[in-house]
Protein backbone atom coordinates (compact mmCIF):
# COMPACT_ATOMS: atom_id res chain seq x y z
CA UNK A 1 0.00 0.00 0.00
CA UNK A 2 1.33 3.65 -1.24
CA UNK A 3 0.87 6.51 1.20
CA UNK A 4 1.66 9.79 -0.07
CA UNK A 5 1.94 12.98 2.89
CA UNK A 6 -0.22 15.64 2.07
CA UNK A 7 1.44 18.13 3.97
CA UNK A 8 -0.20 18.44 6.95
CA UNK A 9 0.84 17.80 10.81
CA UNK A 10 -0.03 14.66 12.46
CA UNK A 11 0.28 12.35 15.33
CA UNK A 12 1.54 9.20 14.64
CA UNK A 13 -0.04 6.25 17.52
CA UNK A 14 0.27 3.14 17.02
CA UNK A 15 -2.27 1.24 15.83
CA UNK A 16 -3.79 -2.59 16.12
CA UNK A 17 -4.40 -4.18 12.47
CA UNK A 18 -7.49 -3.10 10.79
CA UNK A 19 -10.48 -5.06 10.91
CA UNK A 20 -10.94 -7.26 7.94
CA UNK A 21 -14.87 -8.09 7.41
CA UNK A 22 -17.74 -6.54 8.85
CA UNK A 23 -17.79 -2.54 8.42
CA UNK A 24 -15.62 -0.48 7.54
CA UNK A 25 -14.69 1.14 10.77
CA UNK A 26 -12.26 3.57 12.32
CA UNK A 27 -9.91 3.22 15.89
CA UNK A 28 -13.24 5.47 17.11
CA UNK A 29 -15.81 3.34 16.74
CA UNK A 30 -16.99 5.55 13.54
CA UNK A 31 -18.75 3.38 10.46
CA UNK A 32 -18.27 4.62 6.99
CA UNK A 33 -21.19 4.05 5.01
CA UNK A 34 -21.36 7.44 2.74
CA UNK A 35 -19.00 7.41 -0.76
CA UNK A 36 -17.62 10.39 -1.78
CA UNK A 37 -16.37 10.03 -5.57
CA UNK A 38 -14.66 13.15 -7.33
CA UNK A 39 -14.84 12.20 -11.04
CA UNK A 40 -13.21 15.17 -12.21
CA UNK A 41 -11.14 18.19 -11.21
CA UNK A 42 -12.21 19.88 -14.05
CA UNK A 43 -14.90 23.02 -13.91
CA UNK A 44 -16.93 25.20 -15.76
CA UNK A 45 -17.02 27.38 -13.26
CA UNK A 46 -14.39 29.81 -11.28
CA UNK A 47 -15.64 30.22 -7.68
CA UNK A 48 -13.26 33.06 -5.91
CA UNK A 49 -13.25 30.74 -2.61
CA UNK A 50 -12.09 27.17 -4.53
CA UNK A 51 -9.75 28.06 -7.40
CA UNK A 52 -8.53 31.30 -9.32
CA UNK A 53 -9.51 32.79 -12.02
CA UNK A 54 -7.64 31.28 -14.38
CA UNK A 55 -7.97 27.83 -13.08
CA UNK A 56 -5.75 25.36 -12.13
CA UNK A 57 -3.31 22.86 -13.76
CA UNK A 58 -5.29 20.36 -14.24
CA UNK A 59 -5.10 16.15 -13.70
CA UNK A 60 -3.62 14.47 -16.79
CA UNK A 61 -6.14 12.09 -18.29
CA UNK A 62 -4.02 9.28 -17.70
CA UNK A 63 -3.77 9.27 -13.93
CA UNK A 64 -7.34 9.96 -13.62
CA UNK A 65 -9.02 5.96 -13.18
CA UNK A 66 -10.72 4.75 -15.52
CA UNK A 67 -14.26 3.29 -16.02
CA UNK A 68 -13.60 0.17 -15.21
CA UNK A 69 -11.63 0.75 -12.93
CA UNK A 70 -13.92 3.05 -11.18
CA UNK A 71 -16.60 0.18 -11.59
CA UNK A 72 -14.10 -2.74 -9.82
CA UNK A 73 -13.64 0.10 -6.89
CA UNK A 74 -17.42 1.15 -6.55
CA UNK A 75 -18.14 -2.86 -6.41
CA UNK A 76 -15.51 -3.88 -3.79
CA UNK A 77 -16.90 -0.45 -1.62
CA UNK A 78 -20.47 -1.24 -2.03
CA UNK A 79 -20.51 -5.14 -1.76
CA UNK A 80 -17.44 -5.97 0.54
CA UNK A 81 -17.25 -2.44 2.78
CA UNK A 82 -20.80 -1.81 3.53
CA UNK A 83 -21.20 1.42 1.58
CA UNK A 84 -24.79 2.55 1.06
CA UNK A 85 -24.74 5.76 -0.11
CA UNK A 86 -22.79 6.63 -2.92
CA UNK A 87 -22.32 10.84 -4.08
CA UNK A 88 -20.54 12.02 -7.23
CA UNK A 89 -18.67 15.21 -7.00
CA UNK A 90 -16.40 17.12 -8.97
CA UNK A 91 -14.50 19.45 -9.95
CA UNK A 92 -17.54 19.47 -11.53
CA UNK A 93 -19.23 16.28 -12.59
CA UNK A 94 -21.26 16.99 -15.43
CA UNK A 95 -18.35 17.50 -17.53
CA UNK A 96 -18.34 14.02 -17.53
CA UNK A 97 -19.41 12.66 -20.80
CA UNK A 98 -19.83 9.32 -19.59
CA UNK A 99 -21.48 9.92 -16.52
CA UNK A 100 -24.88 8.61 -17.12
CA UNK A 101 -23.27 5.61 -17.73
CA UNK A 102 -21.08 6.01 -14.19
CA UNK A 103 -24.53 5.95 -12.76
CA UNK A 104 -26.47 3.41 -14.27
CA UNK A 105 -23.78 1.35 -13.30
CA UNK A 106 -23.61 1.64 -9.94
CA UNK A 107 -27.69 1.24 -9.39
CA UNK A 108 -26.66 -2.20 -11.01
CA UNK A 109 -24.74 -2.92 -7.96
CA UNK A 110 -26.55 -5.19 -5.36
CA UNK A 111 -27.36 -3.99 -2.67
CA UNK A 112 -28.00 -0.94 -4.31
CA UNK A 113 -26.73 1.70 -2.65
CA UNK A 114 -28.61 5.37 -2.83
CA UNK A 115 -26.87 7.82 -5.77
CA UNK A 116 -26.93 11.05 -5.13
CA UNK A 117 -24.70 14.36 -7.15
CA UNK A 118 -23.41 17.37 -6.28
CA UNK A 119 -23.06 19.58 -9.46
CA UNK A 120 -22.69 23.38 -10.41
CA UNK A 121 -26.06 22.82 -12.27
CA UNK A 122 -24.89 24.65 -15.23
CA UNK A 123 -25.15 21.86 -17.56
CA UNK A 124 -28.45 20.02 -15.83
CA UNK A 125 -31.29 21.28 -17.90
CA UNK A 126 -29.79 18.82 -20.84
CA UNK A 127 -29.11 15.83 -18.46
CA UNK A 128 -31.80 16.07 -15.56
CA UNK A 129 -34.17 13.49 -16.98
CA UNK A 130 -30.93 11.04 -18.57
CA UNK A 131 -29.91 10.98 -15.05
CA UNK A 132 -33.24 10.06 -13.50
CA UNK A 133 -33.62 7.56 -15.60
CA UNK A 134 -30.09 5.65 -15.42
CA UNK A 135 -30.73 5.46 -11.71
CA UNK A 136 -30.04 8.94 -9.92
CA UNK A 137 -31.83 9.42 -6.72
CA UNK A 138 -31.69 13.25 -5.74
CA UNK A 139 -29.16 16.33 -6.29
CA UNK A 140 -27.59 18.93 -4.24
CA UNK A 141 -26.74 22.46 -6.61
CA UNK A 142 -24.51 24.95 -5.84
CA UNK A 143 -26.13 28.06 -5.72
CA UNK A 144 -24.50 30.56 -3.56
CA UNK A 145 -26.77 33.63 -4.98
CA UNK A 146 -29.91 34.01 -7.08
CA UNK A 147 -28.64 37.63 -7.53
CA UNK A 148 -27.22 37.85 -10.89
CA UNK A 149 -24.44 40.35 -10.23
CA UNK A 150 -23.43 38.66 -7.37
CA UNK A 151 -23.39 35.28 -9.03
CA UNK A 152 -20.97 36.59 -11.83
CA UNK A 153 -18.75 37.94 -9.26
CA UNK A 154 -18.36 35.09 -7.49
CA UNK A 155 -18.21 32.08 -10.24
CA UNK A 156 -16.40 35.23 -12.53
CA UNK A 157 -19.29 33.55 -15.21
CA UNK A 158 -22.58 34.37 -16.21
CA UNK A 159 -24.66 31.24 -15.98
CA UNK A 160 -26.98 32.29 -13.38
CA UNK A 161 -30.31 31.58 -15.82
CA UNK A 162 -28.30 28.29 -16.72
CA UNK A 163 -27.97 27.08 -13.22
CA UNK A 164 -32.16 27.81 -12.53
CA UNK A 165 -32.86 26.22 -15.37
CA UNK A 166 -31.30 23.19 -14.04
CA UNK A 167 -32.66 23.36 -11.16
CA UNK A 168 -36.23 23.32 -12.18
CA UNK A 169 -35.42 19.99 -14.90
CA UNK A 170 -34.08 18.36 -11.93
CA UNK A 171 -37.61 19.28 -10.06
CA UNK A 172 -39.32 18.04 -12.76
CA UNK A 173 -37.31 14.99 -13.48
CA UNK A 174 -38.54 13.54 -9.78
CA UNK A 175 -35.02 14.41 -8.18
CA UNK A 176 -36.37 15.31 -5.21
CA UNK A 177 -35.76 16.70 -2.45
CA UNK A 178 -33.99 18.87 -4.41
CA UNK A 179 -31.64 20.78 -2.80
CA UNK A 180 -29.36 24.11 -2.47
CA UNK A 181 -25.77 24.51 -1.22
CA UNK A 182 -24.85 27.88 -0.45
CA UNK A 183 -21.54 29.33 0.40
CA UNK A 184 -21.65 33.20 1.70
CA UNK A 185 -19.97 35.31 0.15
CA UNK A 186 -18.20 37.38 3.30
CA UNK A 187 -19.50 40.55 1.47
CA UNK A 188 -22.23 39.94 0.11
CA UNK A 189 -23.71 36.61 2.03
CA UNK A 190 -26.12 37.69 4.67
CA UNK A 191 -27.89 39.13 1.68
CA UNK A 192 -27.80 36.36 -0.83
CA UNK A 193 -28.68 34.14 2.42
CA UNK A 194 -32.37 35.72 2.70
CA UNK A 195 -32.68 35.94 -0.59
CA UNK A 196 -31.53 32.30 -1.60
CA UNK A 197 -34.51 30.95 1.41
CA UNK A 198 -37.26 33.17 -0.03
CA UNK A 199 -36.19 31.47 -3.43
CA UNK A 200 -35.94 28.01 -2.27
CA UNK A 201 -39.22 28.24 -0.33
CA UNK A 202 -41.42 29.66 -2.69
CA UNK A 203 -39.57 26.81 -5.69
CA UNK A 204 -40.37 23.58 -2.94
CA UNK A 205 -35.91 23.66 -2.75
CA UNK A 206 -34.23 22.95 0.32
CA UNK A 207 -31.66 25.29 1.20
CA UNK A 208 -28.50 23.91 3.23
CA UNK A 209 -26.01 27.13 4.36
CA UNK A 210 -22.07 26.00 4.43
CA UNK A 211 -19.52 27.65 6.26
CA UNK A 212 -16.65 28.17 4.19
CA UNK A 213 -13.55 26.08 5.10
CA UNK A 214 -10.39 26.49 4.23
CA UNK A 215 -9.61 24.44 0.94
CA UNK A 216 -9.31 27.23 -1.55
CA UNK A 217 -6.13 26.81 -4.23
CA UNK A 218 -5.04 30.19 -3.22
CA UNK A 219 -5.18 29.34 0.22
CA UNK A 220 -6.60 32.84 1.30
CA UNK A 221 -9.09 31.78 3.42
CA UNK A 222 -9.45 33.82 6.33
CA UNK A 223 -11.45 32.67 10.13
CA UNK A 224 -12.07 36.70 10.55
CA UNK A 225 -13.63 36.68 7.34
CA UNK A 226 -16.00 33.91 6.99
CA UNK A 227 -19.74 34.05 7.66
CA UNK A 228 -20.16 31.92 10.76
CA UNK A 229 -23.28 29.83 11.25
CA UNK A 230 -24.55 31.86 14.50
CA UNK A 231 -24.58 35.05 12.11
CA UNK A 232 -26.58 33.29 9.48
CA UNK A 233 -29.02 32.17 11.88
CA UNK A 234 -29.47 35.79 13.29
CA UNK A 235 -29.82 36.86 10.05
CA UNK A 236 -32.51 34.42 9.43
CA UNK A 237 -34.37 34.57 12.54
CA UNK A 238 -34.70 38.73 11.47
CA UNK A 239 -36.74 37.61 8.25
CA UNK A 240 -38.14 34.27 9.13
CA UNK A 241 -39.58 32.49 12.13
CA UNK A 242 -37.43 29.30 12.68
CA UNK A 243 -37.55 26.60 15.43
CA UNK A 244 -35.23 23.46 15.27
CA UNK A 245 -36.28 20.52 13.74
CA UNK A 246 -36.20 18.04 16.40
CA UNK A 247 -36.04 15.00 14.37
CA UNK A 248 -32.57 13.33 15.36
CA UNK A 249 -29.31 14.43 13.48
CA UNK A 250 -27.48 11.39 13.47
CA UNK A 251 -24.41 11.63 10.93
CA UNK A 252 -26.25 14.65 9.01
CA UNK A 253 -24.03 17.90 8.63
CA UNK A 254 -27.02 20.16 8.53
CA UNK A 255 -28.14 21.53 11.79
CA UNK A 256 -32.16 21.90 10.43
CA UNK A 257 -34.55 24.13 11.15
CA UNK A 258 -38.62 24.78 10.36
CA UNK A 259 -39.86 27.98 8.78
CA UNK A 260 -43.25 28.78 9.20
CA UNK A 261 -45.63 31.24 8.15
CA UNK A 262 -45.58 33.19 11.39
CA UNK A 263 -44.34 32.76 14.64
CA UNK A 264 -44.97 29.71 16.53
CA UNK A 265 -45.10 27.39 14.41
CA UNK A 266 -48.73 26.52 13.12
CA UNK A 267 -47.86 26.57 9.66
CA UNK A 268 -44.57 25.38 8.21
CA UNK A 269 -44.08 26.28 4.94
CA UNK A 270 -40.07 24.67 4.45
CA UNK A 271 -36.93 24.13 6.31
CA UNK A 272 -33.40 25.46 6.07
CA UNK A 273 -30.12 23.84 6.91
CA UNK A 274 -26.97 25.07 8.28
CA UNK A 275 -23.86 23.09 7.98
CA UNK A 276 -21.01 24.32 10.90
CA UNK A 277 -18.15 23.00 9.12
CA UNK A 278 -15.87 25.04 11.29
CA UNK A 279 -17.07 26.74 14.06
CA UNK A 280 -19.34 23.73 15.52
CA UNK A 281 -17.60 20.80 13.98
CA UNK A 282 -19.38 17.27 13.85
CA UNK A 283 -16.21 14.98 13.17
CA UNK A 284 -17.70 12.40 16.10
CA UNK A 285 -20.80 11.45 13.59
CA UNK A 286 -18.86 11.38 10.12
CA UNK A 287 -19.86 8.29 8.29
CA UNK A 288 -17.74 9.30 5.03
CA UNK A 289 -14.98 7.61 3.28
CA UNK A 290 -13.28 9.75 -0.03
CA UNK A 291 -12.27 8.52 -3.59
CA UNK A 292 -10.31 10.90 -5.64
CA UNK A 293 -10.54 11.30 -9.04
CA UNK A 294 -7.22 9.96 -9.46
CA UNK A 295 -7.85 7.17 -7.24
CA UNK A 296 -6.70 8.08 -3.77
CA UNK A 297 -8.79 7.29 -0.71
CA UNK A 298 -8.88 10.58 1.65
CA UNK A 299 -10.64 9.33 5.29
CA UNK A 300 -11.41 12.94 6.15
CA UNK A 301 -11.40 16.03 3.85
CA UNK A 302 -8.13 17.25 5.52
CA UNK A 303 -6.96 14.17 5.66
CA UNK A 304 -2.67 14.39 5.79
CA UNK A 305 -2.64 10.96 3.99
CA UNK A 306 -3.72 9.58 1.23
CA UNK A 307 -3.94 5.60 0.42
CA UNK A 308 -3.53 5.17 -3.36
CA UNK A 309 -5.39 2.75 -4.84
CA UNK A 310 -4.78 3.46 -8.96
CA UNK A 311 -1.70 2.06 -8.10
CA UNK A 312 -2.60 -1.19 -6.66
CA UNK A 313 -5.37 -1.58 -9.56
CA UNK A 314 -2.55 -1.04 -12.05
CA UNK A 315 0.07 -3.27 -10.27
CA UNK A 316 -2.46 -5.94 -10.71
CA UNK A 317 -3.88 -6.34 -7.54
CA UNK A 318 -6.85 -8.49 -6.19
CA UNK A 319 -10.07 -7.41 -4.70
CA UNK A 320 -8.49 -8.79 -1.48
CA UNK A 321 -5.61 -6.40 -1.32
CA UNK A 322 -7.54 -3.48 -2.53
CA UNK A 323 -10.13 -4.19 0.21
CA UNK A 324 -7.26 -4.16 3.02
CA UNK A 325 -5.93 -0.97 1.75
CA UNK A 326 -9.13 0.68 1.61
CA UNK A 327 -9.87 -0.50 5.23
CA UNK A 328 -6.54 0.32 6.45
CA UNK A 329 -6.73 3.87 5.55
CA UNK A 330 -10.12 4.60 6.86
CA UNK A 331 -8.71 2.84 10.09
CA UNK A 332 -6.43 5.37 10.73
CA UNK A 333 -9.04 8.16 10.19
CA UNK A 334 -7.82 11.03 12.72
CA UNK A 335 -10.56 11.98 15.36
CA UNK A 336 -11.19 15.27 14.01
CA UNK A 337 -9.95 17.65 10.99
CA UNK A 338 -8.25 20.38 12.97
CA UNK A 339 -9.03 22.82 11.46
CA UNK A 340 -9.19 24.77 14.82
CA UNK A 341 -6.46 23.68 16.40
CA UNK A 342 -3.47 26.05 16.36
CA UNK A 343 -1.13 24.11 14.38
CA UNK A 344 -3.59 23.36 11.49
CA UNK A 345 -2.21 23.66 7.98
CA UNK A 346 -4.22 23.64 5.09
CA UNK A 347 -4.24 20.70 2.84
CA UNK A 348 -2.37 20.78 -0.43
CA UNK A 349 -5.45 19.84 -2.55
CA UNK A 350 -7.84 22.45 -3.00
CA UNK A 351 -11.68 21.38 -2.79
CA UNK A 352 -12.10 20.48 -6.63
CA UNK A 353 -9.15 17.92 -6.78
CA UNK A 354 -10.62 16.61 -3.26
CA UNK A 355 -14.56 16.53 -4.00
CA UNK A 356 -17.53 17.95 -1.53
Amino acid sequence: MTVVALGLPSVHRPLAPAPTEGPLVDTFGRIATDLRVSLTDLCNLRCTYCMPAEGLDWMPSDQKLRPDELARLLGIAITRLGITSVRFTGGEPLVVPHLEDIVAATASLLPRPEITLTTNGVGLAHRAAGLKEAGLDRINVSLDTVDAAHFAAITRRDRLTDVLAGLQAARAAGLSPVKVNAVLDPDTGLEDAVTLLRFCLSHGYQLRIIEQMPLDAGHSWQRDRAIGADEVLRTLQHHFALTPDRTPRGSAPAQLWQVSAAAGGAQVIGQVGIIASVSQAFCSACDRTRLTADGQVRNCLFATRETDLRALLRAGADDDALEAAWRAAMWAKAAGHGINDPDFVQPDRPMSAIGG
